[in-house]
């Protein structure tokens, strides 16, 4: 396993970190005596493999279901200096309830101190003014540091590059999870901020946000040759020593498979990426333009500005994903989650009865015509069953 120094925590943190939201019996908290034996097994098989491997960052949420529960059983049978836990309890308008939720993640994790804990989901700017305010989340969190309960303190977001770099520049954490890998490059200057201050840099589901990797469609696996989608995607990611680690996800122990053949290939970045990251330009410049696929963003409105709330920038990045590299299931769900997802996923889907007006927000894209054909041509490869969050199901 390599290892890279966790910001200013200064803690080894392995490249690959095992996120825990793939493995659990349920979304939901639950009574133990309903976690199937078989579902617990393969669990703790996954983290004792994942420990095994050197991939010693065990990450959760109190968000997650019942994973914190289920990894009390196993993670206090391993010394605890061979552990990096972390845990997330989102952000709350009281810090008494942000403080609950700590001890209910506590008591289900069984263990006495949490190296990392994130604040979860600073996703829009009320959100962080929660946390970060005279006694507020962080304050509160801060106080836990002092009590020798918590190591350190980020925050994880889904949220929009302008928030996540607003709540980066308080100074007041230590690092953070994001969003960041091939597919979706926008919060590149929330990780260059970061990294200014030190901050350690964890990217958020590189394989499951990343394109659904572990199911790739078959344009995308030739395009990646003679490198798997998972192993182009890591290379892509850990190519950027800005970057600290990478979390897996693990459903199961063979999920780590494939991403231990990417670390062999370290050494060969310099020569094995350039060919692949010319490949993957081109099939997007054939698929939708070359002037389109370098400049779509330009003039385009936030969902906010836009009538009827449409997420165009989101949309549109989703049409090109398809067209450019046929991730149609990646595409439909992200799509279909638009309007069901709150904060996590803002704005709406394509409205029919909006074009009009659409067209005249749009007067500062270069691409208008094009935008509003697009536009029209997701909803109609795209709209399906609406998606909930996972946490939601």
């Amino acid at each position: 396993m390599l290892y890279r120094r966790f910001g200013r925590t200064e803690l080894q943190m392995p490249v690959f970190s095992c996120g825990g939201m793939r493995y659990q019996h349920k979304w939901q908290d639950v009574d133990w005596r309903q976690v199937p034996k078989e579902n617990q097994a393969n669990l703790e098989a996954t983290i004792r493999r994942s420990v095994e491997l050197g991939i010693r960052h065990i990450e959760t949420a109190r968000g997650y279901g019942s994973s914190e529960m289920q990894l009390g059983r196993i993670l206090p049978q391993f010394p605890r200096e061979n552990l990096i836990v972390q845990t997330k309890v989102a952000p709350s308008a009281t810090v008494s309830e942000f403080l609950n939720k700590f001890e209910t993640s506590m008591t289900y994790l069984n263990l006495d101190r949490v190296d990392l804990l994130s604040l979860h989901g600073i996703n829009t700017d009320e959100l962080l003014e929660y946390s970060v305010r005279p006694g507020g989340c962080v304050d509160a969190a801060r106080k836990l540091v002092d009590q020798g309960r918590v190591g350190f303190v980020g925050f994880s977001t889904h949220g929009p590059t302008d928030v996540i770099v607003r709540a980066i520049k308080t100074n007041r954490f230590d690092y953070f999870n994001l969003h960041w890998y091939y597919i979706y490059q926008d919060n590149w200057p929330a990780i260059e901020a970061a990294t200014e201050l030190d901050m350690g840099v964890f990217i958020i589901s590189p394989s499951d946000k990343g394109g659904r990797l572990y199911d790739p469609p078959q344009k995308l696996v030739d395009l990646c040759q003679p490198l798997s989608p998972i192993a182009f995607n890591d290379l892509f990611c850990l190519s950027h020593p800005q970057v600290h680690t990478l979390s897996l996800g693990a459903a199961k122990p063979s999920d780590f498979d494939e991403h231990i053949k990417a670390i062999s290939m370290m050494d060969q970045v310099d020569t094995l990426l350039p060919p692949l990251l010319v490949r993957l330009e081109k099939a997007m410049q054939e698929a939708v333009g070359e002037a389109f696929a370098q400049t779509w963003r330009q003039g385009l409105p936030s969902q906010d500005q836009t009538p009827g709330n449409i997420n165009i920038p989101r949309i549109i990045w989703l049409h090109n994903l398809v067209k450019a590299y046929d991730l149609v299931d990646f595409a439909k769900a992200r799509y279909n989650m638009l309007g069901n997802a709150g904060h996590w996923s803002p704005g709406q889907k394509f409205d029919r009865s909006k074009l009009n007006q659409l067209r005249k927000v749009l007067d500062q894209s270069p691409h208008r015509d094009q935008i509003l054909a697009c536009l029209q041509e997701a909803h109609r490869l795209l709209a399906d069953k609406e998606v909930k969050r996972l946490s939601q199901s």
